[in-house]
């Protein structure tokens, strides 16, 4: 999925609960476009995004 500003400008919005800023990016992206996340990740579970856990 292309990045977009407003993806990057929702990532300054979100919780210090992961330092990764690619992974902030994802989360970020998952919100706004209201997509599940597919991540091994336990701590993007923090945030308000539905999960999908890779093994």
């Amino acid at each position: 999925m292309p990045v977009g500003l407003m993806h990057a400008l929702h990532v300054a919005t979100l919780p210090a609960h992961h330092r990764d800023p690619f992974d902030r990016l994802l989360v970020a992206q998952s919100q706004l476009e209201d997509l599940p996340l597919l991540t091994a990740d336990e701590q993007l579970a923090a945030y308000d995004v539905r999960i999908l856990r890779a093994v």
